[in-house]
């Protein structure tokens, strides 16, 4: 199915690009959530009246990233679980405990931004996390996982 990206999409394109993509894929999740429309001729001439409307849009949502990202850079969030004597967790330290935390100090984040690359923490200690706020900006974070007895 050819469609016509609303907004940039990884490993597909950028804003404008009519692309070829399976039928599932644009009917079932580019299409409904508004990322993708058919590439007719009625859709592209609708495309390009809007296009700087969308563009505008694009460049405001990563004005807004990168802001985020300039406050969130750096920061030091303390998690607590309960731990054994030698440092294991008795759970683990999973990315809605980490969105959790930074939404109790004023940062709002939703846990599928949060990356943890090596899965969820299982051991007491600092760890670094990056957090994409946008496709184009990220930000890295310092994770402390404090044990309670």
């Amino acid at each position: 199915m050819q469609i016509i990206l609303m907004e940039k999409v990884p490993n597909l394109g950028q804003l404008g690009d009519v692309v070829k993509v399976k039928d599932g894929y644009a009917r079932n999740f580019l299409i409904p959530q508004g990322k993708a429309k058919r590439a007719t001729d009625a859709n592209l001439a609708e495309f390009q009246r809007r296009r700087e409307d969308l563009e505008r849009g694009q460049a405001d949502l990563l004005t807004a990233a990168q802001e985020r990202a300039s406050r969130l850079e750096g920061l030091m969030v303390q998690v607590s679980q309960k731990a054994g004597v030698d440092g294991r967790l008795f759970g683990s330290v999973t990315t809605a405990d980490v969105a959790d935390a930074l939404g109790k100090i004023g940062f709002e984040v939703a846990k599928a931004a949060v990356r943890l690359p090596q899965g969820p923490l299982k051991q007491v200690g600092d760890y670094e996390m990056v957090i994409d706020l946008h496709m184009d900006v990220k930000a890295t974070i310092k994770v402390s996982v404090l044990g309670e007895s």
